[in-house]
Parts: C-alpha cells; sequence; structure tokens
C-alpha cells in the first residue's frame, strides 16, 4: 500500500461496483441513499462454562480477539439463577461490534473462508431475517475461522452472529445479503 492511499475492503468495493447498480436495478430506488447498505456486525459468544472456572472466559476471549480483530466486551449475568449457580454481575459471555473496515473483512473471511469450512453446510437459512432487514444465524464450532489453531483448542464453542442492515423489508436485505456472497439458500 503507497502513502496516501486508502485501504478499500475487497468486499466493500464490490457492494459499490456491483450490488448497488443491482439493487437500484431491481428495486428502483430514485437516490443512492435509498440503497441499502450494512450497519454492523455483531458477534457474541456465550460462556456459561466461566461460572466453574474464569480460564473458560479468558480462552474464549483469546479466541474471539483472534477471529474478530477487536477486543471483545465481556457480558454479565443481569439477574442471580440459583439453578445453574448464577449470580449477578457474574461474566457469561463476550460481545464484538463491528464497523466499517473491520466488518467488511470479517464478512469477507466469513463468506470465502469460514462458512465452506461448517461440516456438512448446505446454506444459512432464508427465515433467519426479523422483519426489519436484520439477518442472524450461528455457528457451533469457533475453529472453522482459520486464526484459531486446533491444537491449541480447550473447548469447543459456538457464536451468534447478527448482520444490522439499513434495509427496510426482508426481501431488501435478502437481496442485499445474497449478491453480497453470503450463502444464503433457496426457501
Amino acid at each position: 500500500m503507497s502513502v496516501g492511499t486508502k485501504y478499500v475492503p475487497r468486499l466493500y468495493q464490490k457492494y459499490k461496483d456491483e450490488v448497488v447498480p443491482k439493487l437500484i436495478a431491481r428495486f428502483g430506488y430514485k437516490n443512492p441513499m435509498e440503497v441499502p447498505k450494512l450497519v454492523k456486525i455483531v458477534v457474541n459468544m456465550g460462556v456459561g462454562e466461566a461460572v466453574k472456572d474464569i480460564k473458560y472466559l479468558e480462552r474464549a476471549m483469546e479466541d474471539l480477539r483472534a477471529i474478530t480483530g477487536q477486543q471483545p466486551a465481556v457480558r454479565r449475568a443481569k439477574k442471580s439463577e440459583a439453578g445453574f449457580k448464577l449470580r449477578k454481575g457474574m461474566p457469561i459471555g463476550l460481545k464484538v461490534t463491528l464497523r466499517k473496515e473491520r466488518m467488511w473483512d470479517f464478512l469477507d473471511k466469513l463468506i470465502s473462508v469460514a462458512l465452506p469450512r461448517v461440516k456438512d453446510f448446505k446454506g444459512l437459512n432464508p427465515r433467519s431475517f426479523d422483519g426489519r432487514g436484520n439477518y442472524a444465524f450461528g455457528i457451533a464450532e469457533q475453529i472453522v475461522f482459520p486464526e484459531i489453531d486446533y491444537e491449541k483448542v480447550d473447548a469447543i464453542r459456538g457464536m451468534d452472529i447478527i448482520i444490522h442492515t439499513t434495509a427496510e423489508t426482508d426481501e431488501e436485505a435478502l437481496w442485499l445479503l445474497a449478491l453480497l456472497g453470503l450463502p444464503i439458500r433457496s426457501f
């Protein structure tokens, strides 16, 4: 990268060059600012084992930091639950909110590297939209990401990924994500 040039993620370039014109043609937007875009990606990882041993939380934090390239925020229990030996304020999960370049890089890595490595993957569920243009899905194993060294994994942990868009309908969001390359299976 030369001095003075700004880094532009590969997927963002595809969005500007290919996806925006196709969405304008499909939905007939009058103004380019109407075209749906990605706002943020939130990655959540529940670490219930941290109730017994805090080292589980630390290892999960290292994994999530390696995957997202950003320091995770610790999520704490909102109320006590005696059945789970859980007290209010105990750390039970991690959360990362990705925006701008990190968001585009993470989505690119997710589409091109991580999802193809998921065992018996047949595509993402098209019914996982929330009605307001946001898409949520889960990954059962963190080892599908190339940053995770399989030899050093102490436990298999899953994660939830939520993609927030400015789309007003699920159909617009479906077209946006499908054109970006997210492998959403057809009905």
